[in-house]
């Protein structure tokens, strides 16, 4: 796959190479992929003592699909010229190297167990066209819940039947087809309705964005001790020690990228990458460019990892090195019953796409959903096929008989990547894809998340307290919810909440009731922090519309100027004493906001109003940064003297010692009005 046999993404299918029937089977193999059957799902039972040598040589199926997949991709010409040959030379020989291997799988659970039956009938492969998925029902039939929307938002469906090649930047996809407009979907998101026992708790852990550049191509949970097992490059986030030759030692006293590091727990996925041209480091690699993946990897602009509870009863904890595959990586050529996809855009999250890429409009991120699996069978850390210890709840929330439900991993994963120019193949705005096996063809249906637990003991009971207990917990709470379904961004993916309705600052002096007139930030532009003065005037003084004693928003800097040039006057009629220098409070007797001053629990945000993480412009997308409340509670309004300045007014000068300034001359007053009632008395005794 280093040379692209392969025409765009959008080449026609009457006239050129790509579009002439090249095989015996009356594939083109242009846009043909290899299919077999995958044996790793048939085997639900395998004996302890031969897990690792039938793991080992079911990797081996995988690596043998994919020479021959290459093998296929680089006899084009062969093809073209003898229709015979792609079976002959790809097909046929693959089928004995299967059987092989199948075989000695065979021998080794009979070894120690019962030999299963129908292994052989597992040997043979076909070529299918690549641009026609498998009909539904096609494939397992265990695992993800049914998703809807499968079939909708075809947008770029017409152009399926003029597509003779597989497209992409090494010629195995993605092509036009994929992709589909998200304004063209219907909302179909349904959540079961909850019931008197739910536990409508959440507890999130915010683990970075994989900054640190952990990638590789192996899969520990499905091809452990096998180098390249998984024939396409993961992101990783939380445990740092994660390779294919990993011990559950290993992982337990690994680094982890968590805020958290009570959770050292390992969350990853399939790489995005755009179809740019660009050669990443693993472009002559196993698992990068030589199998198919190239382009430029894109980095999450955000990700969000929150655990969730059960809509009818309870949660129990998670065993400890549980481990859970969700969606399927060869659903393309399986079928989809095991596909757990989830595409969708900020701002339409209320309709998810399971077999497209979504197209999303101006100023709307892309985003990858992960609802992991939420029952376990109380018994096993795993299973034969990786699948049959977990299982979903059903459209009600009931786990299957002998499963009990148990926090489920909500993994929401956001891309900052714009849609593609679908209409020249991605020259002018590339395409984007995950990673894939090759013959996979990077399909958005193979889309698939992989999670170890390895929380710390007493993190998973705080977390399921936390769940059952109906509250919002963990280092990355309150970070990166998503956006009011149906909503359509304009500009800016994250729309900024209204500033929370609370009473107005009220002054000393004031009369009880009488809040204290305060600047009003200006309308349409969100208000700045103290850190970034834009030098320009602020407006003159009006009252507060929202209530909030200076029109911040959620989170920002309490300064009443808005950070902006001179401070605001008061009214003459009101004088309004300053607090003094480091007092984060206002004068006795005022009332204000609450303003905590201690970090909040997303890692040191403030959170919105509304739970959602800050987005664009000056976001935290991943929780980490420092805490927006220290030192930022709402002061009263400066006096009419005040200098310019950027620094919250918290911080500024003046204070209590003014107030006794401007006092003590009434307080003198009454001394004497009190002397004078003393001496009045004794006149009169007298």
């Amino acid at each position: 796959m280093a040379a692209n046999v392969y025409a765009s993404a959008t080449d026609g299918g009457s006239g050129g190479d790509s579009a002439q029937t090249r095989s015996g089977t009356g594939v083109r193999t242009a846009g043909a992929t290899i299919d077999c059957p995958d044996v790793g799902s048939k085997l639900t039972s395998v004996p302890e003592q031969a897990r690792g040598e039938v793991d080992k040589e079911l990797a081996l199926l995988d690596e043998q699909i994919a020479k021959a997949y290459q093998r296929l991709s680089e006899s084009a010409q062969q093809v073209q010229q003898d229709p015979g040959f792609a079976d002959s030379a790809v097909v046929n020989p693959l089928k004995e190297k299967r059987a092989a291997t199948l075989e000695r799988i065979a021998i080794a659970i009979d070894r120690v167990g019962d030999r299963p039956k129908g292994l052989d009938a597992l040997a043979a492969c076909t070529l299918q066209d690549g641009n026609q998925a498998p009909a539904q029902g096609e494939g397992q039939d265990t695992g993800a819940s049914p998703q809807p929307g499968q079939e909708q938002g075809q947008a770029g469906q017409g152009q399926q039947n003029g597509q003779g090649a597989n497209g992409g930047q090494a010629g195995n996809g993605p092509v036009a087809a994929d992709f589909a407009d998200i304004k063209s979907v219907q909302p179909n998101v349904n959540d079961p309705r909850e019931e008197g026992g739910a536990s409508r708790g959440s507890f999130a852990t915010s683990c970075g964005v994989n900054e640190n550049g952990l990638f590789n191509s192996d899969n520990i949970i499905a091809a452990p001790g096998v180098t390249n097992g998984a024939h396409h490059f993961h992101d990783y986030v939380g445990n740092q020690s994660n390779n294919a030759f990993a011990s559950d030692q290993d992982l337990a006293k690994a680094e982890t990228s968590c805020a958290d590091q009570g959770d050292k727990s390992s969350y990853y996925w399939p790489v995005v990458r755009l179809q740019n041209g660009a050669q990443e480091q693993d472009a002559g690699k196993p698992g990068g460019g030589i199998e198919g993946n190239a382009g430029e990897i894109v980095t999450p602009k955000q990700v969000t990892l929150t655990f969730v509870g059960n809509p009818r009863e309870k949660v129990t904890a998670m065993p400890r090195l549980l481990r859970i595959i969700t969606g399927d990586a060869k659903s393309f050529v399986n079928g989809p019953a095991n596909a757990n996809a989830s595409w969708s855009c900020t701002g339409f999250e209320d309709r998810q796409l399971k077999d497209k890429y979504p197209l999303c409009p101006q100023g709307s991120d892309v985003v990858r959903t992960f609802k992991f699996q939420s029952c376990w069978d109380g018994r096993n850390i795993d299973s034969a096929n990786h699948r049959t210890h977990v299982a979903f709840a059903d459209a009600a929330g009931n786990c299957p008989s002998g499963f009990r439900p148990i926090p489920q991993l909500v993994q929401r994963i956001v891309y900052d990547v714009d849609a593609p120019s679908l209409q020249d193949g991605g020259r002018t705005t590339p395409l984007f894809a995950v990673d894939s096996f090759p013959e996979q063809l990077h399909k958005p249906v193979t889309d698939h998340g992989d999670f170890i637990n390895i929380f710390d003991e007493d993190l998973m009971g705080e977390m399921v307290d936390c769940i059952n207990d109906g509250r919002k917990c963990g280092a990355g709470a309150d970070g990166g919810q998503n956006p009011a379904p149906g909503e359509e961004p304009e500009e800016e993916p994250t729309k900024t909440p209204e500033p929370p309705q609370e009473e107005p600052t009220k002054t000393p002096e004031a009369p009880q009731g009488e809040p204290t007139k305060t600047p009003e930030a200006p309308q349409g532009e969100p208000t700045k922090t103290p850190e970034a003065p834009q030098g320009e005037p602020t407006k003159a003084p009006e009252a507060p519309q929202s209530g909030d004693g200076g029109g911040n928003k959620p989170g920002d800097k309490g300064d009443g100027d808005d950070g902006k040039g001179e401070a605001p006057k008061p009214p003459a009629d009101k004088p309004v004493p300053e607090p003094e220098p480091g007092d984060a409070s206002t004068a006795p007797g005022t009332a204000q906001p609450e303003v905590k001053a201690t970090a909040s629990a997303d890692g040191g945000n403030a959170p919105e109003e509304d739970g959602e993480a800050k987005d664009d412009g000056g976001e935290d997308a991943d929780g980490l940064g420092e805490s927006q409340a220290v030192g930022t509670a709402t002061s009263a309004a400066p006096t009419p003297s005040a200098p310019s300045r950027t620094e919250p007014q918290a911080v500024g000068e003046g204070g209590l010692a003014d107030t006794g300034a401007q006092l003590w001359p009434a307080a003198a007053g009454a001394v004497l009005v009190i002397a004078g009632f003393v001496v009045l008395r004794r006149v009169r005794r007298g």
